[in-house]
């Protein structure tokens, strides 16, 4: 069955555990959840003058599409920065060359429909602080401590051993 959500009256709520310069908020309750959605993650999100919407990131498991709705804000991304504009639509694929960042530079709030692709879990990377980001259960790494594949597991005679006892 179809879902039809009013834009007109959703309620902006802002995001929990956002520090300065990044309160974003977005619509309550979130709208994948009101339609039910098993694939896509969307949401309505309102970006304020002189705000930024996430750190600067991509997404290794998900692909990524704004619609600008109203207002304009400066895309970052690998190629620069760019004006965005009500209308405007933006695709960011998978991995480093879909990273993205939003900022509000103008007076009036910008107003962008966010989707995703979700197939259950996916990993999130800052390039600018070197995090890694396990999602949905918000798992947060620095990258800086990303380890060989067998490290640890150099005494697996001895555990075998141990469990024989």
């Amino acid at each position: 069955m179809a879902t039809v959500i009013k834009c007109d009256l959703v309620d902006f709520k802002a995001d929990a555990n956002k520090i300065d310069n990044y309160r974003l908020f977005t619509a309550s309750p979130r709208l994948s959840s009101v339609a039910h959605s098993k694939n896509l993650f969307f949401d309505l999100r309102q970006l304020n003058s002189g705000q930024y919407s996430f750190p600067y990131h991509f997404h290794r498991n998900a692909e990524e599409l704004i619609t600008v709705i109203s207002g304009s804000m400066t895309l970052r991304s690998p190629r620069g920065l760019e004006i965005v504009e009500a209308g405007d639509i933006v695709f960011f694929e998978m991995g480093e060359s879909g990273a993205h960042q939003f900022y509000s530079h103008g007076t009036e709030p910008c107003n962008y429909l966010d989707i995703r692709t979700f197939y259950g879990i996916d990993v999130c990377e800052y390039p600018d602080s070197g995090k890694i980001n396990i999602l949905p259960a918000m798992d947060i790494f620095e990258k800086s401590s990303k380890v060989g594949y067998f490290k640890g597991e150099e005494h697996i005679l001895e555990k075998w051993e141990e469990l024989k006892k």
